[in-house]
């Protein structure tokens, strides 16, 4: 499990998927969204505004990562 480290309180889902390169511009968050599962506390989520916080779990594929302050 990789740790992904919060500069502030949350990060949203599309946000998360930049900084994480999973995408590389914020115009691709919706497409990527539709192409790929992305499980967040271990529910499919879909929202590019999602808010993630300390100690979220976030997996996509093969990649899980644990959201930390």
């Amino acid at each position: 499990m990789k740790k992904f480290k919060l500069k502030e309180d949350y990060i949203t889902l599309g946000q998360f998927l930049k900084a994480a390169d999973f995408i590389s511009s914020g115009g691709m968050v919706k497409p990527f969204l539709e192409d790929n599962a992305i499980f967040v506390n271990d529910e499919l989520e879909a929202r590019r505004g999602k808010k993630l916080y300390d100690g979220d779990q976030v997996k996509i594929g093969q990649e899980h990562y644990m959201i930390i302050k």
